[in-house]
């Protein structure tokens, strides 16, 4: 077929991580400065995000437009807005998408209500994707080869595929969860995001770069950037590394920017960073 008559533009599915904002309040004069709080909190960690507003909880509707552009003005484009149905009119009607999100149980965070969850196609959602980063075509090859899509998905920086491969280990019985072994350091602006799966990666995780898993993650080499594990949700998830001096670290979306030096004994040593009591608790390793 002659490029001609190829179709200039087409629809694939795709999978879009977002940060899911949840209300528990539909007081927007509360609700604003609350979400400035939070971000001051959490640096420029959320910069550039896409994100859900879950308000399942409300009963009565906040001032959407006002919500939409304040998320805006803090480079955080909105996707759209998760409600109880008798929300929906009013949610169409300021101009936004009404999106539905997977039935995933609630986690109160120690720095608040900001969860960074799943947000998948729903009800014909639109998905505005994230100009850095590159959103794997489901209906091509995967992102980095030799990695089942079942196991892993890579939601990565462009050229990390091929600077940094990563390889899938036997997989998993049925109630086990598969491993992808990164091989390489990742730079700074560098993400790599293993879905239904462990992570290890051999070598360090520099400032500004990112890992995220649905599991575990282990990390070795000096833990510089951020860490996510238990991404969807696993409060039993852990995050293990040789050298922490870690940006930001999270467990099922509980999480703690490290904006004050770490203790002496964890700081740039071995330490593990697991969920206790709904809050993080960072531990030395014995080695």
């Amino acid at each position: 077929m002659s490029s001609s008559n190829l179709p200039i533009l087409d629809f694939k599915s795709a999978t879009l991580y977002a940060v899911r904002l949840v209300l528990q309040s539909a007081d927007t004069t509360a609700l604003l400065p609350a979400l400035q709080q939070r971000l001051e909190e959490a640096g420029d960690f959320f910069d550039g995000e896409p994100v859900v507003i879950d308000a399942l909880a409300l009963s009565a509707a906040p001032e959407w437009k006002t919500l939409a552009r304040e998320l805006t003005a803090r480079n955080m484009p909105l996707v759209g807005v998760a409600a109880p149905d008798a929300l929906h009119s009013g949610i169409r009607k300021a101009g936004l998408a009404v999106v539905s999100l997977p039935a995933t149980r609630e986690t109160v965070t120690s720095a608040g209500s900001i969860h960074r969850d799943a947000a998948p196609n729903g009800n014909a959602t639109p998905e505005p994707a994230r100009p850095a980063a590159v959103v794997p075509d489901m209906s091509a090859p995967a992102v980095a080869k030799n990695v089942p899509a079942a196991a892993a998905q890579f939601v990565a920086q462009a050229g990390l595929a091929d600077e940094a491969p990563a390889t899938a280990v036997t997989a998993p019985d049925e109630g086990q969860r598969a491993t992808l072994i990164l091989d390489r350091s990742l730079r700074s602006g560098q993400k790599v995001y293993a879905r239904g799966a462990d992570l290890i990666v051999v070598g360090a995780v520099s400032p500004g770069a990112e890992v995220i898993a649905d599991g575990n993650i282990h990390v070795y080499g000096p833990l510089l950037g951020k860490a996510m594990a238990g991404a969807r949700g696993d409060e039993n998830a852990r995050i293990f590394t040789t050298q922490l001096d870690a940006e930001l670290v999270a467990v099922a979306g509980v999480y703690r920017v490290v904006d004050t030096q770490l203790p002496a004994n964890v700081l740039k040593r071995p330490a593990a960073v697991r969920l206790h009591d709904g809050a993080l608790h960072i531990e030395p390793l014995a080695v």
